[in-house]
């Protein structure tokens, strides 16, 4: 297993060690030691998986403390451009973002920690995306910010996504204040 540091602190890149043969392959997805040896050392405690066809963005969400998650993210079929945020207001990197195409055929993880807002656009009919969390979900704490906010400028490669109406309207981040 690979990991790989990004741009923004704590928000990192897996690569499983994938093995391939006639009958198909075989991969790691969690392994508890090799993650605490990364760093992750939180507890997961909620899985997730959506289905969405082509287009679809889902985002920018976030939980608010004391219920922000860290999510462990991957796509078990299709293809998503994978974006998140750091909304942690004393990080060199508030506000900064970053993104990497995960999908079926690269089987690589995206490690997102607390403090962070996620999102994705799928790129391919019928993609399943799974996400493993360390805290539940809870209505009460679930916060967004705005998918095309010019001032975060994200290239989501895609003017007209399909989108729920929260996430048409979204806060934007201008407008956002970080409880991070």
């Amino acid at each position: 297993m690979e990991i790989i540091e990004t741009k923004i602190k704590g928000l990192l890149i897996i690569k499983p060690d994938v093995f391939i043969d006639e009958r198909g392959y075989f991969f790691e997805s969690y392994n508890k030691e090799k993650f605490i040896h990364a760093g992750i050392s939180l507890d997961f405690v909620q899985d997730n998986e959506s289905k969405s066809q082509q287009d679809v963005l889902r985002g920018l969400h976030f939980q608010n403390p004391p219920y922000a998650q860290g999510k462990l993210v991957r796509v078990m079929k299709g293809a998503v451009l994978d974006v998140a945020v750091d909304l942690r207001k004393d990080s060199p990197s508030y506000g900064i973002w970053d993104s990497i195409e995960l999908s079926e055929s690269n089987k690589m993880m995206y490690w997102i920690p607390p403090g962070l807002a996620h999102g994705f656009l799928t790129l391919e009919n019928e993609t399943v995306f799974f996400y493993k969390c360390t805290n539940v979900y809870n209505k009460a704490s679930e916060g967004s910010v705005r998918w095309n906010d010019p001032n975060l400028a994200i290239d989501w490669g895609k003017s007209k996504p399909i989108l729920s109406e929260k996430d048409k309207t979204a806060p934007f981040f201008k407008d956002f204040k970080s409880q991070f």
